[in-house]
């Protein structure tokens, strides 16, 4: 059974963390002084346990009235299941919870396909952060 929480205490913050960790630095070689930054302490973090094991988190900043998904990871076992779309759409729920009026996020040009069926459009040229090309999407809430 899935189920995605609004982080709401040190402990399901620690295992966002571990997750995020695991993926970014671990997996793909991000460094990691700087995958847990500034934005954290602000952020709505997402969690999703799949059978009570934490296996995917994401966050939402917002700039405006716009909502910024980012640090989105499922682990490795839990990938191809649905939970990434899964944790997206709580995300964009909880934007909308927030009167928010469209989420943007900044993918990994390998992802690109994954956002798109779920409603995002690229927008300007691709970049490179931790050393990944990457390039903006977005989509509008209808709020």
């Amino acid at each position: 059974m899935i189920e995605i929480v609004t982080v709401s205490t040190e402990a399901d913050l620690a295992d966002a963390f571990a997750i995020r960790m695991q993926v970014f630095v671990e997996e793909q070689g991000v460094p990691a002084e700087i995958e847990i930054d500034e934005l954290d302490r602000t952020a709505d973090h997402l969690l999703a346990r799949l059978d009570g094991q934490p296996v995917g988190t994401g966050r939402l900043t917002v700039r405006a009235d716009i909502g910024v998904l980012g640090r989105l990871a499922v682990s490795g076992k839990s990938r191809g299941t649905g939970l990434g779309a899964a944790l997206v759409r709580a995300i964009e729920e909880r934007a909308r919870e927030r009167g928010l009026t469209a989420v943007e996020l900044h993918s990994q040009t390998q992802a690109i396909g994954f956002y798109e069926r779920l409603g995002y459009t690229a927008f300007g040229e691709p970049d490179w952060d931790a050393g990944i090309e990457h390039i903006w999407m977005r989509k509008g809430l209808g709020c």
